[in-house]
């Protein structure tokens, strides 16, 4: 859930990986695994193609593109230097270094050129980014006339006042999320430019996830996790899920599926 344009300072140190990547598995930031960034991009052929990961957070799933999908070339995004050093330092590792490099630049602008990706992914990354609007509109610059985005995202079920228990969600995370509708994005994707634009609501799948999440975390993975970063943060941790669990059952926090196509001026 690490940032894509849109924040500063980092929020993912090196104990918030440690403990998210103990839960949802080495270089994941965000549920799933790579099951899920499979559905997101589901359909889509990555073979050669030059992909660009927005909110990269610690690399795994710009890994599994270039290892699973055999994807060209993937360059992960980050604003967060920690995190961007763990996913260089993974690459490395692995020997994908040359089939995957990591940016780390300031909130704003992308920092690549018009029509330089075929492909732009996202994983649970955009609800950092205040301005839609801004957001899309850099998404479609960067991508190919033809080319594909594909991304999951957290997200509220309204654009109105978050209800007392989302309010308590989300001071329990602590991370600055600015979250918004599917309607909104949907509109955002519109006003950019972007066409077949697909929208899947992901809430039933999560909330009977995140359900089992809160109960390795009070019961088999306590010890464990606690050993790496300590009894005091996983309690921390547990009474957050305890507060998403909620919003979850409730309908309110709404994980999604977004996906849309640049038109082809050559069409």
């Amino acid at each position: 859930m690490t940032t894509g344009p849109g924040l500063g300072e980092a929020e993912y140190d090196d104990t918030a990986m440690r403990f998210l990547e103990a839960l949802w598995g080495d270089g994941y930031l965000s549920p799933g695994g790579p099951n899920e960034v499979d559905r997101v991009i589901a359909g889509i052929d990555l073979r050669n193609r030059k992909v660009l990961d927005i909110g990269c957070g610690s690399g795994g799933i710009a890994l599994h593109l270039v290892e699973a999908h055999a994807a060209g070339h993937v360059t992960g995004f980050d604003v967060e230097a920690p995190v961007i050093e763990a996913a260089k330092n993974r690459a490395a590792r692995r020997g994908l270094a040359g089939r995957a490099t990591f940016v780390q630049a300031p909130p704003g602008p992308l920092p690549f050129r018009d029509g330089e990706f075929d492909v732009v992914f996202s994983k649970d990354a955009l609800l950092h980014v205040p301005d839609k609007d801004a957001l899309f509109a850099e998404v479609f610059r960067v991508l190919k006339p033809g080319g594909v985005f594909a991304a999951s995202n957290w997200m509220i079920g309204h654009d109105g006042e978050p209800s007392p228990d989302m309010k308590a969600y989300v001071e329990a995370e602590g991370l600055s999320f600015s979250m918004a509708s599917p309607a909104r994005y949907r509109l955002a994707m519109e006003r950019a430019g972007f066409a077949d634009i697909a929208v899947t609501d992901r809430n039933p799948w999560y909330r009977e996830v995140a359900r089992a999440e809160l109960a390795r975390l009070r019961g088999p993975l306590h010890d464990e996790v606690a050993a790496v970063v300590g009894a005091d943060y996983v309690a921390k941790n547990i009474k957050t899920w305890e507060a998403m669990q909620k919003v979850l059952d409730s309908g309110e926090h709404r994980p999604t599926h977004l996906r849309g196509w640049k038109p082809d001026r050559g069409r």
